[in-house]
């Protein structure tokens, strides 16, 4: 049995078992609608799901603040709990979830398997974050506290890209702050969230956790709710402008990871052997469709050609295909939307550049591009200039330090970055000039639930993970206490 047919077997077999439904006040419900989901690498439906109306999202949001009160006076203990809970079902589940995810996102099973696992580990890690009370005076005449209070009721919008990862940079410093949630799953990619709602729906307590889908039409009606205190999405800037502007109407808080059109930079002193490995990952991982993915490739002049080369290797090697076949590297692209966008930037690169690798689309119903190397272009074309987030990578030209930084930052993105030398010194003396929410050094997409994650200019707002992360979900409170 071959591994694609494996796992559509594994697939089929569980499907009487697997009822997807929304989860709504501690309850597993059927959506007012239904709605097909696609398999990017075929274009035929998955699996039908609910989708679910106005009236279920007010239902789940009317859940959440009736929760909030309860679930606020709980010991952190009893938080952390249910985060080790929720972390134990999910590894449990694991082959379940990325089975789901393979075939509604389109990324390798190894990934899937990789990103089921990780959401675990994540969730896990949260669970031991403190926010303790600090002491700021205690005096003789007053004793001034610093405290943490939960907001109420957070709306966590996913993206379509990592949605059970996602999930794990949200919802657990969301509860572990004493916040209840509402999650909204990506329109093409709710399966693996609806099938995590139905495994901890009953270790959950009723309303702290709600799950409701939609196809792109309750986004405003949940930012604009009156009864939201948070929004925490993930997303393209276009979409997080409009987040921002519906959270302004209440003075919601917000957390927008938004778009990014990252730049790595080589330096003259780097090894395009050695580089080439690590930069092709940076670029083309998850079919380049992640925010903080390489986007445009600066090198030096007496590195170019040599780097070109070597990275166009690596794309003519990999394998691109279906997701649930053992040997697939790198997926389709996950919906028809992105696909028509990237056939935009590949004509664009055939326009204002040379393709010295790829280029090509699949003949097939599925969504696939093959990983494409493109030299001789520069600053005005779209390829460079806006995000493709696809398996495209533009190659520059650069002669000196100063000019390679100057046009890293010309750009109203600044989410991530990276520089490639063999003096770290160096290195560090010219990441400290980017204008980047995070800086790598010869190495790039390094991501933990311990280290914050934050966007510069239009890349976003507040910060994920970590300590940082995880005060974006509380209110400062001062207690001043006369003596």
């Amino acid at each position: 049995m071959s591994a694609n047919t494996a796992v559509e077997s594994s697939f089929n077999d569980r499907r009487d078992e697997r009822e997807f439904a929304l989860l709504i006040d501690g309850a597993l419900v059927p959506g007012d609608d239904t709605m097909a989901i696609a398999n990017p690498a075929t274009g035929e439906p998955v699996a039908t799901c609910p989708r679910g109306s106005a009236r279920q999202l007010d239902a789940a949001v009317a859940a959440a603040k009736a929760a909030f009160p309860g679930w606020a006076r709980t010991s952190l203990q009893e938080r952390r709990r249910l985060l080790t809970t929720i972390a134990d079902v999910i590894e449990a589940n694991a082959d379940e979830l990325a089975a789901l995810l393979t075939a509604e996102q389109g990324r390798p099973l190894s990934d899937a398997t990789l990103e089921a696992h990780g959401t675990a580990a994540f969730f896990r890690h949260v669970a031991g974050l403190e926010h303790e009370t600090r002491v700021l005076d205690d005096g003789p005449d007053r004793r001034v506290e610093l405290r943490r209070r939960p907001l109420g009721v957070v709306a966590a919008i996913l993206p379509w890209n990592a949605p059970l990862l996602v999930i794990a940079f949200k919802v657990p410093a969301a509860l572990l702050a004493g916040n209840t949630v509402v999650v909204k799953p990506a329109a093409t990619t709710p399966l693996a969230t609806l099938a995590l709602a139905r495994l901890i729906a009953e270790v959950t307590p009723r309303g702290v956790i709600n799950v409701v889908t939609d196809a792109n039409d309750l986004g405003d009606r949940l930012t604009d709710h009156p009864d939201v205190a948070k929004v925490t999405f993930t997303g393209s800037t276009a979409t997080g402008l409009k987040v921002m502007a519906n959270a302004a109407k209440t003075l919601k808080r917000v957390t927008l990871e938004l778009g990014g059109n990252d730049a790595a930079i080589v330096l003259d002193d780097a090894d395009p052997r050695a580089v080439a490995p690590g930069i092709f990952h940076g670029a083309f991982w998850n079919c380049g469709q992640v925010c903080l993915a390489i986007k445009r490739l600066y090198v030096h002049d007496s590195l170019y050609d040599e780097l070109c080369e070597e990275l166009a290797a690596l794309a003519r090697q990999a394998v691109v295909g279906d997701g649930s076949d053992a040997d697939t590297q790198i997926g389709p692209l996950q919906n028809r939307m992105q696909y028509e966008k990237v056939k935009g930037f590949l004509a664009d690169a055939r326009a204002h550049g040379r393709i010295v690798a790829g280029g090509e689309l699949s003949g097939s119903a599925g969504y696939f591009v093959a990983p494409t190397i493109v030299a001789d272009i520069a600053e005005g074309s779209r390829l460079v200039d806006e995000e493709q987030f696809g398996p495209i990578l533009p190659v520059l030209r650069f002669s000196t330090t100063k000019e390679a930084v100057e046009r890293a930052n010309a750009s109203p993105y600044g989410l991530g970055a990276s520089v490639w030398s063999s003096d770290l010194d160096r290195a560090v003396a010219v990441a400290d000039q980017l204008e980047a929410g995070t800086v790598w050094i010869n190495k790039h997409i390094d991501v933990a639930p311990h280290i914050p994650q934050a966007g510069a200019k239009q890349s976003g707002i507040g910060a994920e993970l970590g300590e940082v992360g995880l005060l974006e979900y509380t209110q400062v409170q001062v207690l001043n206490v006369k003596k």
